[in-house]
């Protein structure tokens, strides 16, 4: 459960802000389907964040837990750095003609299983050695912000603070990352 409600929390702190939100919204707005995107957001979700966590349920047994826990420390603080800066506006796939369901689902695909959220998850999961919890909680966190800025669409999703909530969001990721890694080291 640990690995659940963490991954859960990371993925939807992670999101505010970031590409794939901003993908989302624009595409609910292109193709006046907002539900079909967020289906698609969330297969895409769901497959880039079992991917990351099978990868890191798979190099768990390799780490000792100091090692585990600084993996994730080290997954935050870069998580947190990311976010204190914009996030430059994602590619709009005005290009792409292959329907609402498709571009969605593989364009939020290849932003999500870049993004920095991934690296969290497989962290998290190498902590727990939990993938199935880990890649539950992320999906269900990271399609929280993706079903809201399809909802409100491009105008009203940028319209949100989006640099301070990421900017809020990056500095708790940048400290839970510190104390967990000084922990781990024993400093604290």
């Amino acid at each position: 459960m640990d690995a659940l409600m963490a991954a859960l929390l990371a993925a939807a702190l992670g999101q505010i802000g970031d590409r794939p939100a901003r993908l989302t919204a624009i595409l609910a707005d292109r193709f006046a389907r907002p539900a079909t995107v967020i289906l698609a957001a969330a297969i895409a979700l769901a497959a880039a964040t079992t991917i990351a966590a099978v990868a890191g349920a798979w190099i768990a047994p390799h780490l000792t837990p100091e090692a585990r826990q600084l993996f994730v420390a080290l997954a935050l603080v870069l998580q947190g750095g990311g976010m204190l800066v914009a996030a430059k506006p994602p590619e709009r796939l005005a290009g792409w003609r292959i329907g609402a369901f498709a571009t969605s689902l593989l364009g939020l695909f290849i932003l999500a299983f870049g993004d920095g959220v991934q690296f969290v998850v497989l962290a998290l999961a190498a902590r727990a050695g939990q993938a199935g919890f880990a890649a539950a909680g992320a999906t269900i966190g990271g399609l929280v912000p993706l079903a809201v800025a399809a909802v409100l669409g491009e105008a009203g999703w940028t319209a949100l603070p989006q640099l301070t909530l990421r900017r809020v969001a990056g500095t708790v990721f940048l400290l839970v990352g510190l104390w967990l890694g000084l922990g781990a080291l024993r400093l604290i």
